[in-house]
């Protein structure tokens, strides 16, 4: 289900004609009102999707999307499927009606107005220094510690610990979640299209989202979503030092340790343990019940109740029978 993104302001005027005109193609024969920009897992009839890795054929074959912005290379895997529309770098194109339907998206780097908590609220407690957003919502019994700043529009549930000089931007958090000292959530992503004579950065439109009984360590960063969100699942513990890149999802009940990168757009299993130091490759699919030891460089797929080790990881035993 796609939930509401309350963190950035979106053009509501936008017809299937200017997508073509932005994109410098020719006027389409049928024109309508398109709602949004989503991935394939979220969008709708009415909104307007990409398709640009093989991996995702299935997803797009179950898609209620209609039109995706793709290229010539998978036009005959998918126009079965949808109605393609094909350009030549599909990332740049994408970009460039993410700017049209949100053309404020690159600027919240600063949300400018903060302002001291409400002190009349008796049911949360506050630190020094605690510095507040517009129309931010926290529920009952939730600690806020010293220096942390929760910008504009964040939604955080009751029972809550946020802990000291945190950041909290493009979030929703649940129930009975603990943020530890010094993590920064919902920041922009590393996503740029690289040019000699100066980058363009890419706008990140998706926001991160923290299940109930999850508990983040200190100096965690998680990037939001470019188009679609970054989630921690329910009762998932992350350890200190890890870094989850955008588009991210990670299921419930996962217990990741210190100092593990993931890369963008990887879809990790319930039930999943992570050792130290281990690496995630983008784009990935981690099966449910994994266990991944500490150290390990995981380039490929990992299917259900498997454990492996090493890089590249490979199956246990074979990792134990090749290092005696």
């Amino acid at each position: 289900m796609k939930i509401k993104n309350p963190f950035f302001k979106k053009n509501n005027k936008i017809y299937l004609s200017h997508i073509y005109k932005t994109l410098g193609l020719k006027k389409p024969k049928k024109d309508l009102k398109i709602n949004d920009i989503s991935d394939l897992r979220s969008s709708s009839y009415n909104d307007i999707s990409f398709y640009n890795n093989s991996n995702y054929l299935e997803l797009l074959k179950k898609s209620k999307v209609k039109y995706v912005i793709s290229n010539e290379k998978y036009f005959k895997s998918i126009k079965n499927h949808c109605h393609p529309i094909l350009v030549k770098n599909v990332l740049k194109s994408v970009y460039e009606i993410i700017n049209l339907f949100y053309p404020e998206a690159l600027n919240d780097a600063i949300d400018f107005n903060l302002t001291g908590p409400d002190k009349t609220n008796n049911k949360i407690t506050f630190g020094k220094n605690v510095l507040f957003g517009k129309n931010i919502k926290i529920g009952n019994n939730t600690i806020i510690g010293h220096n942390t700043i929760i910008e504009s529009n964040v939604m955080i549930g009751s029972n809550c610990i946020i802990g000291n000089n945190v950041l909290i931007k493009n979030t929703i958090v649940g129930k009975n979640v603990r943020i530890m000292d010094g993590a920064i959530i919902g920041k922009k992503g590393f996503g740029f299209f690289p040019d000699k004579k100066m980058n363009s950065r890419y706008p990140h439109i998706g926001m991160v989202i923290i299940k109930d009984n999850a508990e983040i360590g200190c100096n965690n960063t998680i990037d939001r979503g470019s188009i679609s969100n970054t989630v921690i699942g329910k009762n998932t513990f992350i350890d200190n030092q890890v870094h989850i890149a955008h588009n991210v999802n990670i299921g419930d009940n996962c217990i990741i340790t210190g100092q593990v990168g993931f890369a963008g757009s990887s879809k990790i299993g319930d039930n999943v343990s992570i050792g130290g130091q281990a690496g995630i490759s983008g784009h990935l699919i981690i099966g449910n019940n994994v266990q991944i030891g500490g150290g390990s460089g995981v380039i490929k797929n990992i299917p259900d109740n498997v454990k492996v080790m090493g890089y590249p990881a490979k199956d246990i035993r074979s990792f134990i029978k090749d290092n005696k």
